[in-house]
Formats: structure tokens, C-alpha cells, sequence
């Protein structure tokens, strides 16, 4: 491909990444991420880094992989380095995880969605979280020898939220745009670390590979901000360095709505396809410049 450039990794640079899922193709809110992460590292100077996570194997696509690639040529991006393949650096996510088992920090869970929605469903509230409605927290008071006959069974990993929060500490994390932001990792509750059937989640191997990979400014969209709160506790639990994060506005369909694959947003594949310059759309999406209809929205 000839959008990559190799350099050297520099003392104090600025390096950034771009990280999508190739579950389907990329659309404008694609778009604004990737510029956003490209233009910050590279008015610093430093170095732009993409990321495939393509940890959920029943939905990842080699095709999109490709259209990735191909979308962020079209848009004048040049990434540094290798592309980075989360499926195979499992082993790496593996070690985390045991690093958490063996401190005590995380347990098997065995409940299926049904049985939670039914226990939420009985509970008099549902605090929501940024994965959805809080888990209760069934299956963490289940006694060790209990769980450990039951791992034949499928099960995921949650981390013990409220014994993890106590062994780090008060935590904080710096974002570019709101500033110092004090961690509150214990609003989310006790989220999946990793599945039987799948290794990791997305907490755990977007915090390990953006220290693995020196990523010193996780720049991403504001929908983001909450799971924040999770990889900050996670730095501080694998003692990991941590990043300045930026949580940039998210880009707003004619709907109001923030552009999600699932709702069918314009793809810019079809933009290439309709014979858009990739570099003048990258340009007005810089200046603020936005299709008809469409908004940027920080909340």
C-alpha cells in the first residue's frame, strides 16, 4: 500500500493512533476520527499508527479490512509502520488477563443476557454504563471452588470493579478538550475483561495495545469518554504508562443522530465510488465544512 510511512520512534514524540473494526465499512464519522488522529500527530511532528481491531472474529471481514485502507488513501492519510492486527497479539491480552486472575481482580461469570435482563428487569433500577445496563453482580459472590469446577461451562471474565477501584487508588486522566477529569470506573460496574470464546474485549486490548504500541495521545470520538474511565483503572492495575486523551466532537447525521453503521450511514466508499475527491472531503471535514444536514455535535 502506498499510504505508510516507516520512522523512527523519537524521545517525546507525539504518537497517535486509529483503530476501527472492520465489521462493516467506513463512513464521514470514520472520517473526522482518523483526520483528527492523523493531523494531531503529525502537527506535532510525530508518528500516526492504524490499528485493525478485529477481535470479534464472527463479524470481521478481510474485505473490510482492505475498503480501510483504501478509504484512508483516498483521504490523504499516511499511517507509520506496520498495520497492527488485534487478532494476533491474543497472547498478549492472555497475560493481562492472568496478571488481573492471579491479583484477585477478576472472576468468572456464567450468566447468559437472559438471566441478567431478568435480574435487572426484578431490580427497582438499571444503572447504565458505557457497555450497556450495570451488571449486578451475580456471579461475583460465587465461591472460588464453585467457580473454578464451573470454567468447562461458557463464562466470561468480569473484573471486580468496586476491589479493583480500592487497590488503585484515586485515579486521574487528562483529555486535551475537558481537562483533568477525575476516574470513576466504579459508575460502570463490573465490566467483560474477556469471554471463553473470545479472548479479550475491547477494555482490555485497547489498553494494552496502545501501551504496547506507545501511543502517547488516544485521540478518539466523544462517545469514547466513559470507557476512559475503565482503561484508566486498567493502566494503573498492569502498571502501564498512561496517555493524554482528546475526545473530539461526534459527527451528526441530517437525523440528528450520531453516523453509526448499523443506521446505515453513507459510506465512503460510495463517495469514492461517486467521484468525491478524498482530499478536498478530508479538507472541509478539517474546516468544518459538512455535508448538508450533518452537524458536529460534543454531547
Amino acid at each position: 500500500m502506498t499510504a505508510r510511512r516507516d520512522t523512527q520512534s523519537q524521545t517525546g514524540e507525539v504518537v497517535t493512533r486509529f483503530a476501527p473494526s472492520p465489521t462493516g465499512a467506513l463512513h464521514a464519522g470514520h472520517a473526522v476520527a482518523a483526520i483528527a488522529a492523523h493531523d494531531r500527530a503529525r502537527t506535532a511532528g510525530g508518528r500516526f499508527l492504524l490499528r485493525i481491531e478485529d477481535i470479534d472474529t464472527g463479524r470481521s471481514r478481510p474485505e473490510h479490512v482492505a475498503g480501510v485502507l483504501r478509504d484512508l488513501e483516498w483521504l490523504g492519510l499516511a499511517w507509520d509502520g506496520e498495520v497492527v492486527f488485534q487478532s494476533q497479539r491474543m497472547a498478549r491480552y492472555a497475560d493481562a488477563l492472568d496478571r488481573l486472575r492471579v491479583a484477585g481482580l477478576v472472576y468468572p461469570c456464567f450468566c447468559t443476557r437472559a438471566d441478567i435482563a431478568r435480574e435487572l428487569a426484578a431490580s427497582a433500577s438499571a444503572p447504565h454504563g458505557v457497555d450497556g445496563a450495570v451488571y449486578p453482580g451475580t456471579c461475583r459472590a460465587i465461591p472460588p471452588e464453585v467457580a473454578a469446577a464451573r470454567l468447562g461451562e461458557p463464562h466470561a471474565w468480569r473484573i471486580d470493579m468496586a476491589r479493583a477501584v480500592a487497590l488503585a487508588g484515586p485515579l486521574t486522566w487528562t483529555d486535551e478538550l475537558a481537562g483533568t477529569v477525575v476516574a470513576d470506573p466504579l459508575a460502570q460496574g463490573d465490566v467483560v475483561l474477556a469471554r471463553k470464546d473470545a479472548g479479550t474485549s475491547y477494555h482490555l486490548a485497547v489498553t494494552v495495545d496502545d501501551a504496547a504500541q506507545g501511543v502517547t495521545h488516544v485521540v478518539r470520538g466523544l462517545d469514547l469518554f466513559a470507557a476512559t474511565h475503565i482503561h484508566r483503572l486498567l493502566q494503573a492495575l498492569l502498571d502501564l504508562p498512561v496517555p493524554v486523551w482528546r475526545h473530539h466532537p461526534l459527527l451528526l447525521g441530517p437525523d440528528g443522530q450520531r453516523l453509526a453503521k448499523r443506521n446505515g450511514a453513507p459510506t465512503l466508499a460510495a463517495l469514492r465510488d461517486g467521484g468525491v475527491d478524498g482530499r478536498a472531503f478530508a479538507d472541509d471535514l478539517r474546516a468544518g465544512r459538512l455535508p448538508i444536514g450533518f452537524a458536529l455535535a460534543s454531547a
